[in-house]
């Protein structure tokens, strides 16, 4: 279903988007696998303000200038298969998204504390998807593992055309790619209503941003969460985690 949108800024930009989106699904006969795909363009108007006020005069006082932010259009592409065994299911996808005025922030003066919306001319986001869920165990618990491996290379400035990207001296990394995210957990259901439930998360790093700290990614980090939980009726319920 296409969507349209048409957006007029105050500094006299004037955008006109159309957003049409396509997907399709096909179940497999006796295998009951589903392939499906997916294709779509999006639009994401910028903050109409951005900045004012003493803040305003603060830049103005250095010599600092604002450019007109113009909206985000994304091109996206997915596809992927469920394979259900028994009452458990593998499912796999891949994913690609170009991005133009793609959105990040920025800070203000090299303020921590203080940010404001700026573009980035290209940005491409790329990966694929892994999720298993076991079949039921005795009837009450259940194993599940995900796994992500993503790249999200953006384009320089001096650069036009996001399609083209490859890695190269006209690319660096956005803030949020991380190549390796990992979830491994288990739920089992206890009696009088009650659960408990764990999951081991790993993630390889995120994209490094302070130039002192060797490597082009932060180190890579794990958590551990053991919660419990049990319900009362239908409409309450209590959960203790770890």
């Amino acid at each position: 279903m296409p969507a349209f949108a048409k957006r007029i800024s105050p500094a006299g930009v004037v955008e006109n988007a159309s957003s049409p989106r396509v997907g399709a699904s096909l179940r497999i006969p006796k295998l009951h696998w589903v392939f499906r795909a997916f294709y779509g363009h999006f639009y994401q108007a910028p903050p109409l303000l951005t900045v004012s006020g003493p803040l305003l005069q603060a830049a103005n006082n250095q010599n600092l200038s604002f450019i007109p932010l113009h909206g985000e259009r994304d091109e996206e592409h997915q596809f992927g298969v469920t394979i259900p065994f028994h009452d458990g299911r593998l499912d796999a996808s891949n994913f690609l998204t170009r991005a133009e005025n793609f959105f990040d922030h920025n800070s203000f003066n090299t303020t921590p504390t203080c940010f404001f919306p700026v573009t980035i001319q290209g940005a491409r986001i790329n990966g694929w998807e892994l999720t298993l869920r076991s079949p039921r165990i005795r009837n009450r618990g259940q194993v599940y593992l995900t796994y992500s491996n993503q790249l999200a290379p953006r384009l320089r400035q001096h650069q036009r055309r996001p399609h083209r990207l490859s890695f190269g001296d006209g690319f660096a990394l956005l803030d949020h790619d991380q190549r390796h995210t990992l979830h491994l957990g288990a739920r089992y259901d206890l009696p009088f209503h009650s659960y408990a439930s764990t999951d081991v998360y790993y993630a390889s790093g995120f994209t490094n941003g302070d130039p002192m700290v060797p490597g082009e990614h932060l180190q890579p980090h794990t958590t551990f969460d053991l919660s419990l939980g049990k319900s009362f009726g239908e409409r309450f319920s209590v959960t203790f985690k770890r």
